[in-house]
């Protein structure tokens, strides 16, 4: 009996607690809350939709005025931009700029070297270098110090548009378009692109001189060297031509070349390709 009453005794300490702990959540209004998830739980689950196929083929197709072959009927659209036919004969960089004036001539800036290209700038476009910033040009005459998006010529192994530090430089410190610029090589076979170098890149990458260049009027760029096969095993080391060889840049060499007893990169990159294809 002593065991029954201590059981029946537990039994109604735990009903009180059940009591308690119902009036606590009523108190707090979580019965209702309670209720509404089971609610939801025990709701049978929807049915998945059924996937209808559909038969395209007692459809008929939709097709547009193009592909119907009526593509004449329909009227091209065309800003004023693309109508103007003086944007035509300009180049596309400075097509997108604007810059040339109706009577340029696309023969003329052909026939212009690449470290003098044909710049025509309409008014109000025009921004010259205030004192202080042509103090600053020539700080630096290995890769100039100011970027210029539009008087700057880009450099083909930099690809930095910067104005170049050398100081009887009328392009880059007059803005005298009709001038070629010094800090910028050109070469006498591609006269392009490829061929502008400044003076950095031209004796850290191939190891020349921009005095000795500027003199020699039958220089040929290292581009065209490879292209020409003038030098056996040169190549030109810059990532655009480096890329299309299947190679991946070389990045800052120079220090390695230096170490090695190499005159530039290009001449680490020759001895290399030359052990590579003797088989050493």
């Amino acid at each position: 009996m002593g065991r029954l009453g201590v059981k029946t005794d537990y039994e109604e300490l735990r009903k009180a607690q059940i009591l308690e702990n119902q009036a606590r959540l009523a108190s707090l209004g979580l019965q209702k809350t309670v209720a509404e998830l089971r609610s939801i739980s025990s709701k049978p689950q929807s049915e998945k939709r059924k996937h209808n196929k559909v038969d395209y083929l007692s459809t008929p197709l939709r097709r547009s005025n193009r592909l119907k072959g009526n593509s004449s009927e329909l009227a091209l659209r065309r800003s004023d931009r693309l109508n103007v036919n003086s944007c035509l004969t300009a180049p596309p960089a400075q097509r997108k700029l604007g810059l040339f004036e109706e009577e340029d001539d696309e023969d003329d800036i052909e026939k212009r070297p690449a470290n003098a290209p044909l710049l025509r700038v309409k008014d109000g476009l025009m921004q010259h270098l205030s004192p202080e910033a042509l103090a600053r040009r020539c700080n630096s005459k290995d890769r100039g110090t100011i970027y210029d998006p539009i008087l700057g010529i880009c450099c083909h192994f930099c690809r930095q548009k910067k104005l170049c530090g050398e100081e009887d430089c009328k392009r880059c410190g007059d803005s005298d378009m009709d001038q070629p610029c010094l800090g910028k090589t050109d070469c006498s076979i591609c006269h392009s692109s490829n061929g502008v170098l400044c003076r950095g890149c031209l004796k850290v990458r191939y190891g020349e001189e921009l005095e000795e260049v500027r003199a020699n009027k039958e220089w040929v760029c290292p581009h065209c060297t490879e292209e020409k096969g003038i030098n056996p095993y040169w190549i030109c080391n810059s990532s655009l031509c480096l890329k299309k060889r299947k190679m991946a840049p070389t990045g800052i060499a120079i220090f390695r070349a230096r170490e090695m007893g190499y005159k530039s990169v290009a001449h680490l990159l020759m001895d290399q390709l030359q052990g590579v294809v003797k088989g050493r």
